[in-house]
């Protein structure tokens, strides 16, 4: 078999491969960088995240392109209905072909954001986002054993590694290393001196984490030219930068863990979710800022491993909705075909679907239970009242 998997990786050609690492993502510095590399060796990156507010639904778009990774280059047999994604051993063993994928869990990062997790939540918080993270992967049918999981603190703290923050320090100009952050970093009228370390910590774990490109958010842009126009400057190369677009929140601005109208969360109940995208903006014909729309083009049909997206309604009214692909979905939208409350029904049917394991990992491990008690005491009392009234 390790013939037939060697065989499927080089039946990719380079062009086959960019597409596949390129695709559904909004901007990518170093596109050639990319083809010189896959042309001749694996393509190593890392996605990194702040252990900060609790994972929400939105990041099953960067989940779902690290699904696209594995699964480049060969067929997936998938029931989303069932959540039932299986991977061919080969699309298994693709990743070791020609792409290695590091996920950071940026605990450091976390305290350095204004304190967005104090020190003494950091490590309950690194913990859940570890459950909430592999479980999410397991839904999509993402093999995590392809999969490298690191703690940023693993090696930040290191005598190294301290020594590059204060070179890369002594280089960049305070307006530099604030402008980098604006988008990431919690902004406020007296901004703590951790928060200016923020850019430079993330510039420096691409050189540490060995990798040839970075993947994430298209509002981590500023970070990323941050990071090409300064790692030079102490011996390190420039790298690849892979982003995605930002998917809009329920209430039409970005997702965010600190805004709860926004976002679905996790843990979220088959009812709340259903009641949140009812309230979602989605209004008739508007396929601009359409966070309902947006789900569905980087999240439902990416994990279907299909092209087509399906409207279930009854006969009476009208009988399924057959989409042979998202431009059909979204045109027949924008001409106000299809009622916003149809999207919103098959969105939350299947959004349900995909969350339930992780709602029954948690209400049936009292471990996970007192995990989601420390990392988070208002949540995790929520969560205990929720499910006691039952």
């Amino acid at each position: 078999m390790a013939s037939a998997d060697a065989s499927a990786c080089s039946a990719l050609s380079t062009e086959e491969k960019v597409q596949l690492i390129t695709r559904n993502l909004q901007e990518v510095i170093g596109e050639e960088k990319v083809r010189e590399i896959v042309a001749q060796r694996d393509l190593q990156l890392y996605w990194g995240t702040a252990t900060t507010g609790r994972p929400h639904v939105a990041y099953f778009v960067p989940l779902c392109k690290i699904a696209d990774f594995l699964r480049a280059g060969c067929k997936v047999s998938p029931s989303v209905l069932a959540l039932s994604l299986h991977i061919c051993l080969v699309s298994l063993c693709l990743l070791c072909c020609w792409l290695q994928v590091t996920i950071l869990f940026a605990d450091l990062h976390a305290l350095l954001d204004n304190m967005k997790a104090p020190w003494d939540l950091v490590a309950k918080r690194v913990q859940y986002y570890e459950v909430i993270i592999k479980s999410m992967l397991e839904s999509i049918g993402v093999p995590l054993d392809k999969l490298h999981f690191v703690k940023g603190t693993s090696y930040q703290l290191s005598k190294e590694y301290t020594l590059d923050v204060f070179r890369l320090s002594t280089s960049v100009t305070l307006h530099d290393a604030k402008k980098a952050g604006a988008e990431v970093v919690k902004q406020v009228d007296r901004p703590l001196l951790s928060s200016i370390l923020y850019p430079l910590l993330q510039a420096l774990d691409e050189e540490y984490l060995k990798v040839d490109a970075q993947f994430g958010g298209v509002d981590q842009r500023k970070i990323f030219t941050f990071a090409q126009e300064n790692l030079p400057g102490i011996g390190y190369g420039k790298r690849i930068h892979l982003m995605n677009p930002m998917v809009p929140g329920l209430t039409g601005g970005k997702m965010s863990s600190s805004d709860a109208d926004s976002k679905i969360d996790m843990l979220d109940s088959a009812d709340d979710v259903k009641s949140k995208i009812r309230k979602a903006f989605c209004e008739e014909g508007n396929i601009a800022e359409n966070g309902v729309l947006m789900f569905v083009k980087y999240v439902l049909i990416p994990v279907s491993g299909k092209e087509e997206f399906v409207i279930e309604r009854l006969e009476k009214h009208g009988g399924n909705l057959i989409f042979p692909n998202f431009e059909a979905l979204e045109q027949a939208f924008g001409k106000k075909e299809v009622y916003p409350l149809d999207l919103k029904n098959a969105v939350t049917a299947t959004l349900n679907r995909l969350m339930e394991p992780i709602r029954q990992k948690f209400a049936t491990s009292a471990e996970l239970q007192e995990l989601l008690l420390s990392a988070y005491p208002e949540a995790g009392t929520a969560f205990f009242r929720n499910h006691s009234n039952k």
